[in-house]
C-alpha cells in the first residue's frame, strides 16, 4: 500500500514539475510580443493547460500505451516500484531545469528515465531500441526542425493576415440614452462592436477594446496550451498503468490536471522569461505565427499518438522567427544552453532513475 501511495504521489509530482516547465511553451510569445504581462499570461496558459489535460482522458489513449513501458521493455516490470523510479528520474531533472529557467522536455525526461531504469533492471538487451527510436527519438528530433521550416513557409501568408487583422478592433461601447413611451429616460448599457481600429481608438464611448490581431494571439496561445495538456497528460498517466493500478478514470486525470495547473502557477515564470525575452526579439505577429505552428504540430501529434515535445516545437518556432530576420537577432548563447539541456535530458534522467532503482533494490 505504501508503494502504491508513493507512485500516486510521484505521478502527481511529475505533473507539477511538467506544469512548472511547460506552461511557458504556449504563452511566451504573448509576453515576448508585448501582448500580455507575465502573470496574466501564466494564468491564461494554466487555464487552457488544465482543459487539455481533462480532454486527454477521452482523446489520447494511444500515448498512454506508448509510455506505460510495455513497448520499451522486452519483459514488462510488475508492480509500482519501477514506474516510481521512472517518475523520480523525470521529476529530478525537470524541476532542476525549471529552477534554472531552462525549457526542457518532460517527454524526453520520461523516456530517458524509462531507459535508465530498464537497463539497470533487465540489462541493455531488454530495451526495444528500435521502438525507442521510432516512437520517441525520431518525432522528438524532427519536430523542432519541422516547426522551424513551417515558420518559414507560413509566415508570409500569416503576416498579410495579421496586417489586415490589426486594422480591425473589437470594442465594448457605452450606450446611455433611451426613449420609452414618449418619455426620455437615461440608462447605462454596453454593446460589443466590430469597427476599424482608428474608430475604436478615437471614440470616447469605448470602454474596452482589443485588436483582432491580439485576439487571435490570445486564441492561438489557448490552442497551444490546450494541445500541450492534451499531449503531456497521457505520458504522465501511463506511469500509473505501468504500476499495475489499472487504467485510471476521469478523477485521476482531473488530479493530474490540477497538479499541472499548480506547477504552472507557482513555477512557470522562469522558463517563460527565457523563451519570451532571451531567445530573440519578436513582434506580436511573429509570436502569433509561432503559436499557430506549435498548436498545429502538437495538437496533430496528440491525436496521432506521436510523443512530440512541445518544448522542442515551440522553441524551434521561436528560433525560426528570429532567423527569418537575421542570425544576429538570435541570442545564440541562450540557444546553446537550451540545446545542451535537451542533449543531457535523456542521460541525466536515466542516471537518476537508475540510481534510485539501485537504492530501492538494496533496501529490500
Amino acid at each position: 500500500m505504501m508503494l502504491f501511495t508513493t507512485i500516486l504521489g510521484l505521478v502527481l509530482g511529475l505533473a507539477y514539475a511538467n506544469g512548472s516547465n511547460d506552461v511557458s511553451k504556449g504563452i511566451a510569445t504573448l509576453v515576448g510580443g508585448g501582448v500580455s504581462r507575465f502573470r496574466t499570461a501564466v494564468v491564461w496558459g494554466t487555464l487552457w493547460t488544465v482543459c487539455g489535460a481533462l480532454l486527454a482522458a477521452a482523446a489520447t489513449q494511444g500515448l498512454v500505451a506508448t509510455f506505460s513501458g510495455k513497448g520499451f521493455l522486452a519483459r514488462p516490470m510488475e508492480g509500482p516500484a519501477f514506474p516510481s523510479v521512472v517518475a523520480a528520474g523525470a521529476i529530478g531533472w525537470v524541476l532542476f531545469a525549471s529552477r534554472t529557467g531552462l525549457p526542457v522536455s518532460t517527454t524526453h525526461a520520461i523516456a530517458g528515465a524509462l531507459a535508465g531504469a530498464g537497463v539497470v533492471a533487465q540489462g541493455a538487451a531488454s530495451l526495444h531500441w528500435a521502438f525507442l527510436a521510432q516512437k520517441v527519438a525520431l518525432p522528438l528530433a524532427l519536430s523542432p526542425l519541422l516547426s522551424l521550416v513551417l515558420i518559414y513557409g507560413v509566415f508570409p501568408f500569416l503576416q498579410r493576415a495579421v496586417s489586415r487583422a490589426e486594422t480591425v478592433c473589437f470594442c465594448v461601447e457605452r450606450r446611455a440614452l433611451a426613449v420609452e413611451g414618449g418619455a426620455l429616460s437615461v440608462g447605462i448599457g454596453s454593446a460589443a462592436v466590430v469597427a476599424p481600429a482608428e474608430t475604436c481608438a478615437g471614440s470616447p464611448a469605448v470602454a474596452a477594446r482589443v485588436s483582432a490581431a491580439d485576439a487571435l494571439h490570445w486564441l492561438s496561445s489557448a490552442l497551444t496550451s490546450l494541445a500541450r495538456g492534451l499531449n503531456d497528460t497521457p505520458k504522465i498517466v501511463a506511469l500509473v498503468v505501468a504500476g499495475g493500478l489499472g487504467i485510471p478514470g476521469f478523477p485521476f486525470y482531473a488530479a493530474v490536471a490540477a497538479a499541472m495547473g499548480a506547477g504552472s502557477l507557482v513555477g512557470g515564470l522562469r522558463v517563460t522569461e527565457t523563451l519570451a525575452r532571451r531567445v530573440t526579439p519578436m513582434s506580436a505577429g511573429e509570436g502569433l505565427a509561432a503559436n499557430l505552428v506549435t498548436a498545429l504540430l502538437v495538437g496533430g501529434a496528440s491525436f496521432a499518438a506521436l510523443p512530440v515535445s512541445t518544448t522542442h516545437v515551440s522553441s524551434g518556432a521561436i528560433v525560426g522567427i528570429g532567423l527569418r530576420r537575421s542570425s544576429e537577432s538570435v541570442r545564440w548563447p541562450t540557444v546553446r544552453s537550451m540545446l545542451f539541456a535537451w542533449f543531457v535530458t535523456l542521460p541525466v534522467a536515466g542516471f537518476i532513475s537508475a540510481a534510485v532503482y539501485l537504492v530501492l533494490v538494496r533496501a529490500r
